[in-house]
């Protein structure tokens, strides 16, 4: 288990959850479960949203990677053209993970830092990126201790997006080409959540869940 000091208990041992998913597959809905039942959640894409918000920690190097065209008036990122880009081109979608990346990882240590002098049971990584960053994973010493997905079928993902963003299909189909398959997210995982159901189902699964983490936790 990977350790994170408590200051005033130094050998206190907290375990380190990676949960991840596709778009739409819900892992936000279990993030909030979780939450619900006390554990610490990190939320990476709340964090990536604000270093590319207004002066946001990471703009003065897209700026300069990217140049003026990707940044707004209010010094934020523009997320239409950079979204555009990124799907076209895999090495500009690279050169931005390089500089945002970092910079998120960084954060969320120290948000877990912060967050485990409220003594929470366990702390939940929400990371969409978690295997395609090389920020998380197969890193030594261990950052993660075990790896949750959330996943569902493509249809599913597809129309609960439609749903909640108005997306048209070919640009979440595009969305969802760019991340992790999902064999490769599955492969890693030491547990699955299958949420191809309601979410009166899916809370049920995340009470299910918060045990085996507790029990993890207790091992």
């Amino acid at each position: 288990m990977v350790s994170i000091q408590h200051p005033h208990q130094p050998h206190k041992q907290i375990l380190r959850v990676g949960l991840t998913g596709g778009i739409g597959c819900g892992k936000n809905a279990v993030a909030a479960h979780l939450e619900s039942m006390g554990a610490l959640i990190i939320d990476t894409d709340l964090i990536a949203h604000q270093m590319t918000g207004h002066d946001g920690l990471a703009m003065p190097a897209i700026k300069s990677q990217f140049g003026e065209k990707f940044v707004l008036p209010d010094g934020s990122l523009n997320r239409g053209e950079m979204r555009t880009l990124v799907f076209n081109d895999p090495k500009a979608k690279l050169a931005l993970e390089e500089i945002t990346h970092p910079l998120i990882h960084q954060k969320s240590q120290e948000m877990a830092a912060e967050g485990i002098k409220k003594q929470p049971p366990y702390v939940v990584f929400m990371v969409p990126l978690l295997i395609e960053s090389g920020q998380w994973i197969h890193q030594t010493p261990a950052k993660i201790d075990y790896v949750v997905v959330v996943d569902c079928s493509e249809e599913q993902q597809i129309s609960r997006v439609q749903a909640r963003n108005q997306l048209s299909k070919e640009t979440i189909e595009k969305i969802i080409a760019s991340q992790a398959t999902r064999h490769e997210r599955i492969s890693v995982a030491d547990y699955v959540i299958e949420n191809n159901g309601t979410l009166g189902e899916l809370e049920v699964e995340s009470k299910r869940l918060h045990q085996i983490l507790l029990r993890q936790k207790s091992d």
